[in-house]
């Protein structure tokens, strides 16, 4: 089979594995009774991406082949989840967090590492057929997004979006990448004697770009936009589905596929990503990064604003604007980070983007959104306009400072 099919595959079971649960996992601890704990179920998420993904990069670069751990990690991952959707379905209505959590909790564990393993299977396998990874990854990568999207459609037409079959479907895909991983082109080890040492394989040296006013400013900022990340992931669906008690919108298309009307946020990215070459030529960097901030801003504005019913085209908007929001910053942003700093840090630097924007900032931001969530909820009834409105105006409030504080030199970096 083609070298560009079998990698395209690859990422498609890498990412259905993800969607299966990621947008719809509110609404199943919620209807378990436990909508308070949304953000501490997606917060593990960015713990996790603190260390975890460092943690196996250093054994796959000395003692397991990439393709071998990505298939090992993926095991494990799916045996947890395939645990964790057990639980819920014997334990029924006395489903505890405790439990559950912790199941979870291993289970993403070692999902999250796999991000990162599988494209370095991909740049491998790759770079072994000389071919070249920045023309040819692409449109393999663009399989990953379609598997997210597809297993949402799936879950949610199968009406596994509000129980625990959700995660059996995640524990499934995980099990059969694991499987498919036998198949791969096999990754090299390193055999050399001198390792490099725990800082640098924990890309820690990057942290001396504090040094530099601009990228401090920069990696601190990233942090903050990291915040508002996975706030949709978490509520957006439970949000939509509670207007399932209001008769007006009971019956509307959005309220019974919610996670339908969701995906069009990875539809949206899928496109974005190809405007992104044009938006970067004609407006800098910096331009390119203030628009994803302030369409964090309408993002979250239109949810407040929408409905389910007439008002539906301003959660089709919501989602739509999705796509600018979160590649025109993650994208833009990797570039900055590639452009400024020197080339024996870049891969470091590109670490430690990931951890101020996925780690923490994505970590924060979920215990933080609960917390406003929590709130605004009054005998078990959110307001949900309210919870929009103060995401908005923390957006809000990043972009605004972003543009007056960041001001990096017209060289190279920001062109």
């Amino acid at each position: 089979m083609n070298l560009k099919v079998r990698l395209a595959f690859m990422n498609f079971l890498q990412f259905a594995v993800w969607g299966a649960y990621l947008t719809c996992m509110g609404i199943y601890l919620t209807n378990a009774g436990m909508s308070t704990h949304i953000g501490s179920f997606f917060a593990m998420q960015g713990i996790v991406s603190i260390f975890m993904p460092a943690l196996m990069g250093i054994v796959a670069d000395r003692w397991i082949p990439a393709q071998r751990l990505l298939g090992i990690c993926h095991l494990l991952a799916g045996a947890f989840m395939m645990g964790a959707a057990a639980y819920g379905y014997y334990a029924g209505t006395n489903v505890t967090f405790a439990t559950l959590f912790t199941l979870y909790s291993v289970s993403v564990a070692f999902y999250m590492p796999t991000l990162a393993l599988s494209n370095s299977v991909a740049y491998s396998a790759l770079t072994q057929a000389g071919m070249d990874t920045v023309k040819d990854f692409p449109p393999i990568r663009v399989f990953g997004t379609v598997g997210f999207i597809c297993s949402m459609w799936f879950v949610d037409i199968m009406g596994f979006k509000a129980n625990e079959l959700q995660f059996v479907v995640s524990g499934a895909l995980s099990i059969l990448l694991f499987l498919y991983t036998f198949t791969l082109p096999a990754c090299p080890v390193s055999h050399d004697d001198k390792h490099k040492s725990l800082v640098d394989a924990f890309g820690l040296r990057a942290f001396t770009l504090f040094r530099q006013k601009k990228m401090a400013i920069f990696f601190i900022f990233s942090m903050l936009l990291g915040v508002s990340l996975q706030i949709t992931n978490g509520f957006a669906t439970p949000f939509i589905e509670s207007f399932a008690k209001i008769p007006e919108f009971a019956d509307t298309f959005g309220v019974k596929h919610s996670v339908i009307l969701y995906s069009i946020s990875q539809i949206s990215e899928t496109l974005c990503i190809l405007m992104i070459p044009f938006f970067m030529k004609h407006f800098g960097i910096k331009n390119v990064m203030l628009i994803a901030m302030f369409a964090w801003v309408l993002r979250f504005g239109l949810l407040g604003a929408g409905d389910p019913g007439n008002k539906v085209w301003m959660f089709v908007a919501s989602m739509i604007i999705y796509g600018v929001a979160f590649d025109f910053f993650n994208i833009s942003g990797s570039l900055f980070v590639d452009k400024a700093t020197d080339p024996c840090l870049r891969s470091s630097a590109q670490g430690l983007f990931m951890l101020m924007t996925n780690g923490l900032g994505a970590t924060i931001g979920s215990l933080a959104a609960q917390e406003v969530v929590d709130l605004h909820t009054v005998g078990g009834v959110t307001q949900w306009q309210a919870c929009w409105y103060v995401f908005a105006g923390y957006a809000l409030i990043v972009g605004v400072a972003f543009a007056l504080i960041f001001r990096p030199k017209k060289d190279k970096a920001t062109k």
